[in-house]
């Protein structure tokens, strides 16, 4: 009675008895089926619906009011139904339709057989509607899909009982081997039928086990859109639909030589070479360039892609079109790095290269980022560089720029930034409008078989999350490869939404070309050994067919070795290693036709005056006629109006001044991170929210010139390694932007750190990439436990790439080019005019390098951490170093102790010595640039406070923060002839402590330690 019950899923607009079923009410295209439900026409989709009871869907008077409603008129029901009772008519013996009424009629030969006639009837055609879904919804658990035929897709050998894989499981839907050759009507949500709305049953079964249980598996129906999952079914369903012409056969056999041949080519030159080839799955050639194809013609120009390292090689060589010959003579271990450095290794390089598509004859940009080891790390790298190319472009539907993603199997299912990017791609300021993400399913992760890899059926079940369709393929059937890819772009185009495509196939050799398969895999690698390649079994296809010539073949593949035996020979002359060749993001207009930069100077960052009372008035105001603002982000407004007032800044109205000065100038500012539209600690309100009115808000800082760059400022998802690696591939598109992430506390850098250490901090040395990216880190040691105190400076500091021992000497300017020279940026601004003037300095400087703030907390709203407006005016610039400013700096022959700090502890110091009416014995300097080390700055206060005591005071832990950072440098500059001592809480395994009694000893001691002129405790550097 199941079946029967699940009536509201092949009913619509079907009235009986004063209740109609309307189908808008009905749930459509889930996993879990329409539901059922009886609705009242006058009160529509309410809340006063009733589930339809059983009772009422089995009794024969429920038949009998459905067939009074088609005599009235047939439209009032399903075409089920109206066939149904067609055939009841057409049925009865001759003359007895006139003797009696037709009601008598149903009486008779319906009623008076019910449940024998009539409910087996509706219970056989609703089995059948039943069954069709199961196909849909089930079918690609039975699918063909490994070339080996030794493992299943899905992990799972069980085949669900509710498939016909078998005459016996007939019964399951009350159906036997008699109904077979029965005519059932079609439902609306199948295209099975072609044009017939009628089959017999076996012929339906027959088309469901190839639409869905064939080379190609689908998993959709678990998507909450009832048109896309028709878009769907019309593309998998419709008989004869997956067809090539033999022209575009040819095509594919070309490209599939290509992909073969490149690998033999490189096997039989470099046999003892690591190169991670594309052996097992040479249909990601085609495949790629069947979507790109595809997508070029519907308007694509720009696809930027981000795979792992299998099989990039062929594709930078087949799809990318990077020249041979410079692919070749990265084998040759002889050759030489060019100054740029020795780069990465072959295999993780990235490539962008504008070329004619020869299948539309129009342009296509394609770019292939750069990628380490960190096999997922790439995806959001690349969303971000793709958003920011739609961005500038103006391409708000992505019909313009798009993204590819290549994946590994167990990577996929396994990193969970895979998660965090799927999670971006409908946020507002995240989305690219649709990614076609490919994966390479080995059916094996390095050396560990997928059963003990995933807990998922497939590798690809996280893109659900998203509702993204997932297309499972064998990989060993070209042809069904080239569909699937041409209905992903097809969707992409149509829909701007994610799709899956699932090649199903082999690695025919181990991890690497060196590793041995059979110590943990022994019956796959045999299967594989015994495997024809795809190559030959596609060609003898085509060759039967009478699509090629045998000749025509042999010819093709010869073709394509002369190709790469030329280039090999062409390598050899290569002697230099230039990686600038292998560069993803190229900024031709920003550097010279070398790379180099086209000044080595900075000019100076300050503002007019005029620039900071209109900033800060805009800051201080509310641009909107009639917009109610909280009574509290008044207050912080009217406060800031004091401030312009008065010629000052807070750190809030510093920040304003930056970014709003460098919009006046052009550059498009994106500030991204959790919460930053109002900040962590509500002080920054770049967004303003009406209170009465929802989603109306206002942003000032687009309000302030006519002509202005844009400033996006967006609330990110609660997820570090995901949107910093967007915001980064964002800051790759252009050097003439601003682009930040925060944090919302410092140390929640620790969930992007791959980020960090792979891309950010050796980015420049292994790929040749500027990049401009800024780091806020919110840190401060101020009792608030130790997840909310520390952004680990420490970290950054040991990567930073300065010598410690080497005091540098340069000409000309000493800042720029030792800016230069260096890897990152690390500062701990304490004053909003130096910060204002740093986050300038990152935009005019004349290169590009990432930028590492560590930014305050209390004082945001610390009365003394103000700055004037005359720290910003016309000539100033970022300082590097601020000296002493008290009664000390006037005397420094009588200064007894110099003590330098950074950051938010100079507060602290400078309050304490206060308290002490030590200001003319005890000078504090603060170093606002940590790296790279400002040497000649620090060695002009040594050498002006000749006679005092050096000490480096820090409130981090000695084994965190600065110490092991500045701690040789500073002995460097002073040449090993003075001591300097250390000043700071003791070492620890954790941050800071958590309670706030213990938190203020430890402040109380350092600082009676760092004022203790007789008695000073303080340990040697």
């Amino acid at each position: 009675m199941s079946q029967f019950r699940a009536l509201a899923g092949v009913l619509k607009g079907g009235r009986v008895g004063g209740r109609q079923w309307l189908r808008g009410c009905v749930g459509g295209g889930g996993g879990g089926g329409p539901t059922r439900r009886w609705v009242d026409p006058r009160r529509g989709c309410s809340s006063e619906v009733a589930t339809v009871p059983s009772t009422v869907a089995s009794s024969s008077s429920y038949v009998e009011e459905m067939y009074f409603a088609w005599l009235e008129d047939h439209k009032n029901v399903h075409e089920s139904w109206d066939t149904f009772f067609r055939n009841i008519q057409a049925s009865s013996p001759s003359g007895e339709a006139g003797e009696r009424r037709p009601s008598a009629l149903l009486q008779g030969r319906v009623l008076s057989h019910s449940p024998d006639m009539a409910q087996k009837v509706v219970e056989d055609h609703l089995a059948v509607h039943t069954l069709i879904r199961a196909y849909q919804i089930r079918g690609h658990h039975v699918a063909q899909l490994d070339p080996l035929g030794i493992l299943e897709a899905d992990l799972d050998s069980f085949v669900p009982s509710d498939l016909i894989t078998t005459i016996d499981k007939l019964g399951f839907y009350g159906l036997d081997e008699s109904d077979l050759d029965r005519t059932f009507q079609l439902p609306p949500t199948t295209f099975i039928g072609g044009g017939d709305t009628t089959l017999p049953l076996r012929e339906i079964i027959r088309r469901l086990e190839t639409s869905y249980c064939g080379h190609i598996g689908v998993e959709f129906m678990f998507i909450n859109n009832v048109d896309q999952c028709q878009w769907i079914r019309q593309k998998i369903e419709t008989p004869g639909i997956m067809q090539f012409t033999n022209a575009e056969k040819r095509t594919l056999l070309a490209r599939l030589i290509r992909s073969t041949r490149f690998e033999d080519f490189l096997a039989r030159k470099w046999s003892s070479e690591k190169r991670f080839g594309l052996e097992g799955c040479e249909v990601l050639i085609p495949a790629l360039k069947t979507i790109i194809d595809k997508s070029s013609a519907a308007g694509i120009d720009s696809v930027i892609m981000g795979m792992p390292h299998r099989g990039r090689l062929n594709v930078l060589a087949n799809v990318i079109r990077k020249d041979l010959d410079q692919i070749f003579c990265q084998f040759d271990s002889k050759l030489e790095a060019a100054d740029e450095g020795s780069g990465d290794v072959k295999y993780h390089l990235g490539m962008h290269h504008e070329r004619i598509n020869r299948e539309t004859d129009k342009n296509i940009t394609l770019s292939l980022m750069a990628n380490p080891s960190h096999l997922e790390a790439v995806d959001p790298v690349v969303q971000g560089k793709t958003k920011a190319e739609q961005f500038y472009r103006g391409d708000a539907q992505g019909k313009k720029v798009m993204s590819i993603l290549m994946h590994g199997d167990a990577a996929f299912a396994g990193q969970g930034v895979v998660y965090e990017t799927f999670h971006l791609s409908e946020l507002p300021s995240y989305t690219t409008h649709g990614t076609i993400h490919v994966v390479v399913n080995n059916q094996i992760g390095f050396t560990t078989d997928p059963r003990v890899a995933r807990s998922s059926p497939y590798p690809t079940d996280v893109a659900r999350v998203v509702n993204a369709p997932i297309f499972h393929v064998n990989a060993d059937d070209p042809e069904a490869v080239m569909y699937v890819c041409r209905v992903a772009a097809e969707w992409r185009t149509t829909f701007n939404k994610d799709v899956v495509i699932d090649l199903v196939s082999y690695r025919r050799f181990g991890h690497n070309e060196m590793d041995e398969p059979m110590f943990t895999q022994p019956l796959m690698y045999k299967q594989i050994r015994r495997q024809e390649h795809v190559l030959k079994k596609y060609s003898d296809k085509l060759i039967a067919e009478g699509v090629v010539t045998l000749q025509e073949f042999e010819e093709e593949v010869a073709k394509y070795d002369k190709i790469c035996e030329e280039a090999y020979t062409s390598s050899k002359d290569e002697k230099i290693l230039h990686i600038r060749d292998w560069l993803d993001s190229p900024w031709p207009d920003f550097f010279t036709e070398e790379g180099e930069p086209k000044s080595m100077s900075c000019v100076p960052t300050g503002l007019d005056e005029e620039v900071l009372h209109h900033i800060g008035q805009t800051a201080s105001s509310v641009p909107l006629d009639d917009f109610k603002i909280h009574p509290g982000v008044s207050r912080i407004l009217r406060g800031r109006a004091e401030l312009v007032k008065n010629r000052q800044m807070d750190w809030a109205l510093g920040e304003y001044m930056a970014f709003g000065s460098l919009l006046k100038e052009g550059i498009h500012v994106r500030l991204s991170g959790q919460d930053v539209e109002r900040g962590t600690f509500s002080h920054r309100h770049h967004v303003l929210h009406d209170q009465e009115v929802d989603k109306r808000f206002c942003v000032p800082m687009n309000h302030l010139w006519d002509n202005q760059a844009p400033y996006t400022v967006c609330n990110s998802s609660l997820s570090e390694y995901g949107v910093l690696g967007f915001e980064l591939g964002f800051a790759m598109a252009s050097p003439n932007a601003l682009i930040l992430w925060e944090a919302q506390f410092g140390d929640f850098h620790n969930t992007a750190q791959c980020i960090i250490d792979q891309f950010i901090s050796p980015g420049q040395a292994k790929w040749v990439r500027n990049n401009g990216i800024v780091l806020l880190l919110p840190h401060g040691m101020e009792g608030m436990g130790p997840e909310h105190s520390s952004a680990r400076p420490e970290r950054f500091l040991q990567m930073s790439k300065d010598d410690p021992d080497h005091f540098p000497e340069f000409s000309g300017d000493f800042e720029v080019q030792q800016l230069y020279d260096c890897n990152w940026i690390v500062v701990n601004c304490s004053t909003p005019a130096n910060y204002c003037h740093v986050v300038r300095r990152q935009i005019l400087l004349p290169f590009r390098k990432p930028l590492i703030i560590f930014t305050p907390k209390s004082l945001l709203r610390h009365p003394d951490a103000r700055s004037s407006f005359d720290d910003l005016a016309k000539g100033t610039k970022f300082k590097r170093l601020i000296p002493d400013e008290s009664p000390a700096s006037q005397n420094p022959a009588q200064v007894k102790r110099v003590i330098f700090c950074t950051g938010k502890v100079y507060y602290e110091l400078a309050k304490e010595r206060k308290r002490q009416e030590l200001e003319k014995d005890i000078a504090i300097i603060r170093l606002e640039q940590i790296s790279p080390f400002p040497f000649d700055l620090v060695r002009a206060e040594a050498e002006k406070y000749a006679s005092a005591e050096l000490v480096w005071c820090q409130e981090e832990h000695k084994n965190m923060g600065y110490y092991d950072y500045v701690r040789p440098r500073f002995l460097t500059v002073v040449a090993n002839k003075r001591p300097v001592w250390y000043v700071g809480r003791d070492p620890a395994a954790a941050p800071a402590t958590g309670n706030k009694s213990t938190h203020l000893n430890e402040l109380k001691r350092f600082m009676d330690t760092a004022f203790n002129l007789s008695a000073f405790q303080g340990a040697s550097l």
